[in-house]
């Protein structure tokens, strides 16, 4: 389904492709570009289609049009894929989170996999044609897997509505039902729609700037049931919150935990920096393999928590630790991977840069006994120099940075410290090859493990073995 293509629709001169907002025309979809759309080319112009599929020809309507590429819609399929088929969610042409709904799931496994490749092939770290990819692990139930959600709230027809933007507008769907999230995430939204209706609390107004509720973020732990509840407010202030509490904790027994966040003012950042505890515990709970970990509001944990030991399980695999080493755990969030590797080693140091998840990662190392592991407040790249200084030797390092990508003062530091043993955790693979033109400098690449965390998107999660040159 993804071979490479070339010489498509060659032309016979170099006039300039003219197409206007609205133009029609057929297209062979050649491929799936990053973001899970599909790729054709008009008159050798590149052309990106969401909701299409590789070999399909669809008749394509032009929402954008530019001196380098256009942009269009499916007006009609006339030659359908024979991995297409029917999304769960009606919505799902129109929100982020659903970009490969429609893509029989073994393609979107095959598709995680040469997006990595694409990646590399336009990056070109050294040795990249001869890495090894391995076949990506998939799950037996690609739904229901995601732990944490982000309903904006806004006023629609009248009505109290939750939900997402449409994708590249602030134009809400309101959110009914959705496959891929944990079943009570959408009770407790659906719930606290309602809630929020009778009560008659004000809805934030993006065009006035006035109003109180922004967005409910519901989190769910897995392995304990627990639930928090966090309600994102334009103010301090929280209009029949005594009301609400009261409402939340009678019919929604499932929430553990209610906390309001303050982000005020027209922002695009979903959090603001002050939350405040409103009910129950300050926290949840989430278990992975037989350690516990206290999840705060705005701490950072794998969404899918079916995968996220199959993740750590592969990052142990490539790392192969020994009881005498020490490990660095950087961008460590509340210490998930380090304490899952602690009992393999001599001592663990991580670090972050939000307070509150290094204090979760002490928290959890101590709740679960561990001994040999402590985190601290900064970034790697400041960090690892230290502790080398200080005679920490680095024997083994694990980072797992954001989609963003490494730092290149921590790159620096990593090549200066050079440690043995190092694996990356992407889920990136466009910023993980182009960190790689650089890493390759003094390491290898031995293979690459995609894993994949989110079904029906395409985001990609690899994990990397690096060896020492």
């Amino acid at each position: 389904m993804y071979k490479k293509q070339s010489n498509f629709n060659r032309r016979t001169d170099d006039q300039p492709v003219e197409t206007n907002i609205g133009d029609r025309f057929p297209l062979t979809i050649k491929r799936l570009g990053i973001n899970g759309e599909g790729i054709g080319y008009y008159k050798r112009k590149i052309c990106f289609v969401p909701n299409a599929l590789p070999d399909e020809v669809v008749v394509v309507e032009v929402t954008e049009s530019n001196s380098r590429f256009l942009r269009g819609k499916i007006h009609s399929i006339r030659e359908a894929s024979e991995y297409r088929i029917e999304p769960r969610d009606s919505y799902a042409d129109n929100v982020g989170g659903f970009e490969l709904e429609h893509l029989a799931y073994s393609q979107q496994l095959e598709f995680k996999r040469d997006l990595i490749q694409q990646s590399l092939e336009k990056f070109k770290p050294r040795g990249f044609q001869n890495y090894k990819i391995k076949r990506t692990l998939g799950m037996d139930h690609p739904y229901e897997y995601r732990n944490k959600a982000q309903f904006q709230v806004r006023i629609l027809d009248g009505h109290v509505a939750a939900g997402l933007f449409k994708t590249g507008s602030h134009d809400l769907v309101d959110l009914p039902t959705c496959s891929v999230q944990i079943p009570v995430t959408m009770k407790v939204m659906r719930q606290m729609v309602k809630l929020i209706e009778e009560l008659n609390i004000p809805i934030y107004d993006e065009e006035q700037h006035s109003g109180i509720i922004k967005t409910l973020v519901v989190r769910v732990a897995h392995g304990t049931g627990e639930v928090q509840l966090t309600i994102i407010t334009n103010s301090p202030k929280l209009p029949h919150k005594r009301e609400l509490l009261a409402a939340i904790d009678e019919q929604l027994p499932e929430v553990t935990s209610v906390m309001q966040n303050i982000n005020k003012g027209e922002t695009p950042l979903i959090w603001g920096e002050q939350t405040v505890h409103l009910a129950g515990q300050e926290a949840i709970t989430e278990t992975i393999g037989d350690l516990a970990f206290r999840l705060s509001a705005r701490a950072f944990l794998q969404l899918n928590p079916f995968q996220t030991k199959v993740l750590y399980d592969e990052t142990a695999k490539a790392l192969d630790l020994h009881s005498d080493e020490n490990l660095v755990d950087a961008y460590a969030g509340i210490g998930t991977i380090g304490l899952t590797l602690a009992d393999k080693v001599k001592q663990v140091r991580g670090m972050e840069i939000i307070k509150d998840a290094v204090d979760d990662a002490n928290f959890n190392a101590q709740q679960n006994g561990i001994e040999n592991a402590i985190y601290e407040v900064g970034t790697a790249e400041e960090l690892m120099p230290q502790w080398v200084d200080d005679g920490f030797f680095i024997d083994a390092l694990v980072v797992d940075p954001p989609r963003a990508g490494l730092d290149q003062k921590l790159i620096d530091s990593i090549l200066n410290a050079r440690p043995e043993k190092f694996v990356y955790v992407s889920c990136n693979p466009s910023t993980l090859a182009r960190d790689l033109v650089t890493l390759t400098k003094q390491y290898k690449v031995e293979y690459m493990q995609p894993v994949d965390m989110m079904p029906q998107t395409p985001k990609c999660e690899v994990v990397v073995k690096l060896v020492r040159i």
